[in-house]
């Protein structure tokens, strides 16, 4: 275990439970209409995609149909070194490595848990260019 991959063993379940609904915006449990996303949302969320994009939640919502259904190849799509780390009461920093068929990113989604389940607070995607952690870029080491 490295140190972009660690979970305290408390945080296990919930590190788990998260797995079901990563990749967002691309799983059953986490839904697939603009109604499911809208309640897993929080009313402030936005990312950055892994091109650099921002998109808004409002953006997210109106172009819902499309972002569900450009993943119909999902299922080849995994998911390496999750990691769950608490940043607050209820809130927590899910990371990972996304595999969508030979391209590769990383990927850090802020959740929150509430009395009405699991929110996104934030998400982040970045591609990988380079597999060499810990180095500095150009460097020959």
């Amino acid at each position: 275990m490295s140190a972009f991959n660690k979970t305290l063993p408390k945080l296990k379940p919930l590190l788990d439970e998260l797995m079901r609904l990563e990749p967002i915006f691309h799983t059953e449990a986490f839904g697939r209409s603009a109604e499911a996303f809208a309640t897993r949302m929080d009313e402030n969320f936005w990312e950055v995609g892994a091109s650099g994009r921002r998109y808004s939640r409002e953006f997210i919502l109106e172009n819902a149909r499309q972002i569900a259904g450009a993943d119909e190849e999902h299922e080849c799509w995994s998911i390496t070194e999750p990691a769950l780390r608490e940043l607050g009461p209820d809130t927590f920093l899910f990371t990972y490595t996304l595999d969508q068929a030979g391209r590769i990113t990383r990927r850090a989604t802020i959740w929150r848990r509430g009395e009405s389940g699991w929110k996104i607070l934030y998400h982040h995607g970045t591609e990988v260019t380079s597999r060499e952690d810990d180095t500095l870029p150009g460097s020959s080491n």
